[in-house]
């Protein structure tokens, strides 16, 4: 393996804060995936590889990313099929990693709305530099006013993540949808029918119930007694409120 891929002798070596940018790194290497994982996380990123596609995925089911650093060729469904499925869904920043031989799978990237490449092999300065460059672009990284806390649980807004700690809760959508509807009113009561998915339409006794069952499957990952709940109350006649710390 290339020393370019090893990091510099400036690098950070404590752990990266919760509240730092997420990076999925998806390339089918085990190698590289482990050496750019040090890097990254040296560099203050925290990092979720993986192998291929289908395991890219299936970490997005259960959380959320800041960016993608994507390598171009992969066995089975290629990065360059995923990145243009990610573009057309959502703005989520790509960068891709490729070979000096893959020109014209650069401008594929590129004409499908990738954000930058990488050639291998690369300096790592020159893919963190790359990274904060796109991250910049974006807006300012999501800092702790993006965060509210109930205990030992952090709930990060913008990403929608929950945390204890270094484990990660794993959310439904819909669970994720309801924590940001509490997180934008903390300690206020928020009425049965503005936590409907059709939030303003009329709420029937079905989905009361189906709201009902949503809170307090939510309670149950989020308290450590849910049948007594400390943060996420019921408002007699008013709905549903959340406390935080």
């Amino acid at each position: 393996m290339s020393a370019a891929f090893l990091p510099d002798s400036g690098a950070r070596r404590e752990p990266p804060p919760d509240n730092a940018p997420h990076i999925l790194l998806v390339d089918d290497d085990h190698r590289i995936r482990l050496l750019l994982s040090r890097v990254l996380s040296d560099h203050g990123f925290r990092v979720t590889p993986a192998g291929d596609v289908a395991a890219a995925r299936a970490a997005m089911r259960s959380l959320s990313f800041d960016l993608v650093l994507l390598d171009v060729m992969m066995p089975g469904e290629s990065g360059l099929q995923f990145a243009r499925e990610l573009k057309s869904q959502s703005p989520l920043p790509i960068c891709m990693l490729t070979a000096r031989s893959e020109t014209e799978e650069r401008i594929e990237g590129l004409e499908a709305g990738v954000d930058d490449y990488v050639t291998k092999p690369f300096e790592p300065r020159e893919l963190i530099l790359r990274i904060k460059n796109i991250l910049r672009r974006g807006g300012p990284a999501p800092g702790p006013s993006d965060e509210i806390r109930m205990g030992d649980l952090t709930f990060h807004i913008g990403r929608g993540e929950l945390r204890r700690g270094e484990e990660t809760i794993k959310l439904t959508e819909r669970e994720r949808d309801l924590l940001r509807q509490f997180a934008s009113r903390p300690g206020l009561p928020i009425a049965r029918h503005e936590l409907s998915p059709g939030a303003g339409e009329d709420v029937t006794t079905g989905s009361e119930r189906s709201i009902d069952v949503q809170i307090n499957r939510l309670r149950r990952k989020i308290e450590s007694n849910p049948s007594s709940p400390v943060y996420l109350q019921t408002a007699r006649g008013k709905g549903y409120v959340l406390f935080t710390d």
